[in-house]
């Protein structure tokens, strides 16, 4: 018998925003949740919160949501951290995910070396897989100078991979698991292009809840997407988004990707 947990809907938000790229499998995966929390007394919404993301993660309202590592560690200090699933994607292992590095099949070049001053598109310059995945690599290879010739801000991996297609861009640094996504649901989006390479492995995008969640709604919380991923009965919605376990995880965990930044620094790469 699960404990029950005091419970009002206006206080219990939650939103699945960061893989959202087919809404009937998002819709399903939040129906699920719903019934799970309720299982556990918590009465929750399911809400839609795009394009404000910053201020709803920060919301004291906030039940669950999925954010970026990189906003995590540098911008949403007090939230606490819920979880991480694991994807079954290409370039995922465990909770762990990479960057793919996508040029056009058309493009000579073969290496991100070969892409020194060109022009390079990102999703959002706050984003782990697009943004600061590529600077740790440009990092690497950088002798001070800049390394890319012009860098646009897509918005989006979707309008990412849409601007190598139409050659406003030469390279992007892809989110491993949008890419199964769009493999699946979109695949046209990736007509003509390529992958040349990868980057190493970070904690994937980590499940968040308000601060002012108490320590033992936040165990149900655990508990209930323990059985989200465990049930059989819940599989299908969970191969639908490519969810294959489930991790408690801490902001620790995340401090990788601060490294990444700093060791970038050290290179004289503070910005692409």
């Amino acid at each position: 018998m699960h404990t029950q947990a005091a419970s009002n809907p206006t206080t219990n938000l939650f939103s699945l925003p960061m893989y959202d790229l087919h809404r009937a499998d998002t819709v399903a995966l939040g129906g699920v949740l719903k019934e799970l929390f309720a299982a556990r007394g918590i009465i929750a919404t399911h809400v839609w919160p795009q394009p404000d993301l910053l201020t709803h993660w920060q919301e004291d309202t906030l039940l669950l949501s999925q954010t970026c590592g990189y906003p995590l560690v540098t911008q949403l200090d007090k939230v606490q951290t819920v979880g991480c699933f694991h994807y079954q994607a290409p370039g995922c292992e465990g909770i762990g995910y990479c960057s793919f590095l996508v040029t056009r099949e058309e493009e000579s070049r073969k290496t991100l070396e070969d892409f020194r001053g060109q022009r390079a598109v990102c999703n959002a310059i706050e984003s782990q897989s697009g943004y600061n995945a590529l600077r740790k690599m440009v990092a690497a290879l950088s002798d001070g100078e800049r390394f890319f010739a012009a860098v646009e801000f897509s918005g989006s991996h979707r309008q990412s991979l849409v601007a190598l297609r139409q050659d406003r861009a030469d390279i992007a640094a892809i989110d491993c698991v949008t890419w199964a996504l769009v493999q699946r649901h979109q695949p046209d989006l990736l007509e003509g292009l390529t992958i040349i390479g990868q980057s190493p492995l970070t904690p994937g995008l980590p499940l968040i809840t308000s601060a002012s969640t108490s320590a033992t709604k936040l165990a149900l919380l655990r508990e209930s997407l323990q059985q989200l991923v465990s049930d059989a009965q819940y599989q299908h919605v969970c191969a639908a988004a490519l969810i294959g376990g489930f991790a408690a995880v801490t902001r620790d965990d995340y401090a990788l990707l601060l490294e990444w930044r700093d060791d970038a620094a050290k290179h004289g790469v503070v910005s692409l």
